[in-house]
């Protein structure tokens, strides 16, 4: 039986990670790749038992990084939810110049639907500003049309398509 929703009691604070944020990233970081692969099993890697320690290990290596952003939402000591968005320069195969790109943004779902997404997008997109990206690109799952409405509603607009075929099954 899924926890209960549980209202937020104030406010969530952005405020940028730290190493010490390590297990809740992870924990965050593992439920993006479980939801991704229900998605898709096809697509989507796995979770395994060392998604949740690997993902974690990995988003807190890169918040010293001058050119990634990590934030997340706290609450009461509690990290809600996190993004993480980096600078990068030109990209021939995406066809685009400089850019923020928005990798993750991930919210406990115990705590949806109350604006912390929000806050954390508009956040990351201040900082990735703030930082000289001229415009930000992401990434989302076709399935994904609670993710697709906050970018939507954020002033996102729809570019590109990513299309896949297994090679290993017939047409």
């Amino acid at each position: 039986m899924p926890e209960p929703v549980k209202e937020l009691t104030s406010i969530p604070t952005i405020r940028r990670a730290t190493r010490q944020d390590s297990l809740s990233l992870g924990r965050l970081g593992a439920l993006l790749v479980r939801t991704h692969h229900d998605f898709d099993p096809k697509r989507f890697i796995p979770a395994t038992p060392q998604t949740e320690r690997g993902y974690g290990a990995f988003l807190a290596s890169q918040v010293d990084n001058e050119n990634v952003v990590v934030l997340v939402a706290e609450e009461a000591g509690e990290v809600i939810g996190y993004t993480y968005a980096g600078i990068e320069g030109m990209d021939y195969m995406s066809l685009r110049g400089p850019a923020g790109a928005l990798y993750d943004i991930v919210v406990d779902p115990r705590r949806r639907r109350h604006g912390v997404g929000r806050q954390l997008l508009d956040a990351t997109l201040a900082e990735l500003r703030a930082r000289g990206a001229p415009r930000v690109v992401l990434s989302t799952a076709e399935q994904n049309v609670t993710a697709q409405q906050l970018f939507a509603h954020a002033g996102f607009r729809r570019t590109m398509i990513e299309m896949t075929k297994e090679l290993d099954e017939s047409v």
